[in-house]
Formats: structure tokens, sequence, C-alpha cells
């Protein structure tokens, strides 16, 4: 079990909030939002102007992972090669505050009240709390090395986190920040996604396999194995996934294999493989379950699919890069 390390800087708790950017109402755009490593910027796509790019948001070193407040108002972006979260007016579309994290953010989680941010820091093997009014970090907890990928529970009291080089997820308390289990999954893993609070499914990159943790046990209870056809097992790398609203289908996205996977989360049975870009990583997927955005991150595009007949209808150049994907809807 690894204790915390708490650090308490002298202006935890003086600030109120992020100086003027107060969230208003939910501007519900339906706006696409696709973060792009070397151009150092995010293409805004609207889908209703035919997938137009409407703006290019400047940002700071190589922007990777992206979230929404509750109310949609703010855009949060992990910024690897400056060390800081920018926060994004989706009203405004541009870049409105900074928060300071340890070196290299790569992806981060915000607690159900947005009072806090997750982050794991791949260069410093940690996972910071940072408390999202003050900019104060409320404690960091060491892990393995190369953490990436951050999920949190549905109560907000556990956190889960990967390490990339110990082929572990961290199991933590997110109140007390102690690791309370390490689960050995196979190599190199990466993403999350939760189907419920039974299980916990993490993606390993360099195995080509999903991990199904059972969170009872804490144990993995299943592992699902990919191979498009037409690739070596080798060429399958499998990074990003998301899910859709009905919990029914789990998307995977399998890197330089070139395609996402359709799960079908009930019976684990893969049930087609849809072709998109070179390196597809990040995923989202609609609110209402029609459309899927892919992120390919070596052909610098975005692949739009259409989730009814599982079809790649559009494939839209972003920027260098291209690493998440997310949707204000």
């Amino acid at each position: 079990m690894t204790h915390l390390h708490k650090i308490v800087p002298a202006l935890f708790g003086a600030m109120l909030g992020i100086a003027g950017i107060l969230p208003a109402a939910a501007v519900d755009t339906g706006l696409v939002f696709v973060s792009n490593e070397r151009s150092n910027n995010i293409a805004v796509i609207d889908p209703a102007k035919d997938n137009t790019i409407v703006k290019l948001i400047a940002t700071a070193g190589r922007p990777r992972d992206m979230s929404f407040n509750q109310g949609h108002t703010l855009l949060y972006v992990a910024c690897g090669d400056d060390d800081v979260i920018q926060v994004i007016d989706v009203a405004k579309l541009e870049v409105v505050d900074n928060i300071p994290t340890g070196r290299s953010p790569e992806m981060f989680r915000l607690s159900h009240d947005d009072a806090l941010i997750y982050v794991s820091n791949e260069e410093t093997s940690t996972v910071q709390v940072i408390d999202v009014a003050s900019k104060a970090i409320m404690f960091e907890v060491p892990t393995g090395a190369e953490p990436e990928g951050i999920a949190l529970s549905s109560d907000g009291k556990t956190l889960y986190a990967t390490s990339e080089v110990a082929d572990m997820v961290h199991v933590i308390d997110a109140e007390e920040g102690v690791v309370m289990e390490n689960v050995l999954v196979e190599t190199r893993p990466r993403r999350f996604i939760q189907p419920s609070d039974a299980e916990i499914w993490v993606s390993n990159e360099l195995s080509g396999t999903v991990s199904i943790i059972d969170l009872t046990t804490f144990e993995v209870a299943e592992t699902l194995e990919f191979l498009p056809p037409g690739f070596r097992a080798v060429d399958v790398t499998p990074v990003g996934m998301s899910m859709t609203h009905d919990g029914k289908t789990a998307i995977v996205g399998l890197g330089r294999a070139n395609h996402v996977a359709f799960v079908d989360i009930a019976t684990r049975e893969i049930e087609t493989y849809v072709l998109v870009g070179s390196r597809a990583w990040g995923t989202d997927i609609s609110r209402d379950d029609k459309v899927l955005y892919v992120a390919n991150g070596l052909s610098d595009d975005l692949s739009i699919i259409d989730m009814e007949s599982r079809t790649n209808v559009l494939t839209l150049p972003v920027g260098r890069i291209p690493h998440s994907v997310v949707i204000d809807d």
C-alpha cells in the first residue's frame, strides 16, 4: 500500500473561483472539439455547417485530454509540454485561464461537482488532486511509471489510474489519497471505460487487448482480444475507448490497426470492425448515439461514423497528431 505525499500550499483556499469565468447556463452548441498535439491547437467543428472547422483555438504546447464541466460552459485541456491545464470558454471559444500541474499532464477527470481535477502526470509518475477554485494541489499520489488513464467511480470515492510501464491499474482512495489495490493487467495499459459499478475496462496497447477488472475481487475477470481482417496481431494497439449512452456498446480504437471495434458490453462479443484513419485513438459518441467521432493520430484527420449503419461517412483533416475528441451536446 502506497501512502500519499501531502502538499499544503500557502494559498490553499484563498481563492473562491476562477476569476472572471464563472459558469453560466449550458451552451449545448453541438460543436466537436479535437486536440492536436503537434499543431498546438483545438480544431472546432460545426456538424450543422457541413462539418466545417469554424475555429482553431491556439493552446499551450501539446494539448491532449479534454473534458467539459457539468454545464458544458468550460472545456479543460491538458497541455503536456507546458505543464498546465488550460480552460476554454465554450461560448467565446478562447482560452480564459490556466491551472498549473506536474510535469507532462496527460489524462484527467473532474470530480462530479467540478471542484477537483484528478490528473496523471506522465514524467513525475504521480496522480495529483488539484482544487479548481484555488488551483492548489490538495495532494499527489505516487504511481508506477508513466501514469495515463484516469477514471472516477460513480460515488466519487474511488480513483483508478493506469501505469503504462508497471502494467498495473492503481485503485486509489480519492478522499485519502491512498493506493488500496494494484491490479496487474497486460502490457502498457492506457484508458478506461466503466460500464457499471461492478467492473472497469482497461485498454492494453502493446498486448492488443482489453482487460475487464472485477471491482469486487480486484482481479482481471476476462480479457478481450482483437484482430481486424488483414492485420497482424502486432498491429493491434488499443488505446481510446467510449461507451454508448444506452450502455450497450463499447467502442475500442485499435490504434495502428486503423479500425475501431464495436463490442457488445453484455455478451463481450466483438460485433464488427470499422475501417478509419491511421492510429485510431481518441473516440467520442454523440448524446443520441447516432454519430461516432474518431481522432486518427498518424493520418492527421477525424473519422465520422454513422452508428446505425456502422460505416465511415466522412474523413476530415483537423491538424497535426490529433489526440482526443469531445462533443458539446
